[in-house]
This record gives structure tokens, C-alpha cells and sequence, in this order.
């Protein structure tokens, strides 16, 4: 399977565009390798997108106060 039927597979099933599936990655598994979806650590091919942002985010929120300012 070619990347472009991967992505066009994973947007028809996801209702998402192909242009958000190519961005985001998606790759295929290797035959061999086995995931199990249940264990905490899925490998490193999973990408916690929650953990990922808040990553993101630190930088940019470190350092602010958050009381408001009539307080």
C-alpha cells in the first residue's frame, strides 16, 4: 500500500479531509511488530496528541499569572 492510499483509506473512514491525515502522519505498521492497544506504552509510533499539546503549550504559559487583575 502506497502512503496516498493510506491516507485516502484512514480519511474516508475518519470523515476527516486528506490534507488533516497527511499532516498528521500516519503511518503503517510493520508486519512483524505487534501493538498491544491496551498497555500503557503503545510504542513509539503512538503519539499522544493531548500530551503533545500540552507539551506545546508549556513554553508559552510559563510565568503568567493567572489571577485576574481586579483581584
Amino acid at each position: 500500500m502506497k502512503q496516498t492510499d493510506l491516507n485516502r483509506a484512514v480519511a474516508l473512514a475518519t470523515g476527516e479531509t486528506i490534507a488533516t491525515v497527511k499532516r498528521l502522519g500516519f503511518l503503517l505498521a510493520e508486519p512483524q511488530e505487534t501493538v498491544d492497544p491496551d498497555s500503557e506504552m503503545s510504542g513509539p509510533l503512538v503519539i499522544d496528541w493531548d500530551e503533545l499539546d500540552n507539551l506545546r503549550m508549556a513554553p508559552q504559559t510559563e510565568g503568567l499569572n493567572h489571577v485576574p487583575s481586579w483581584v
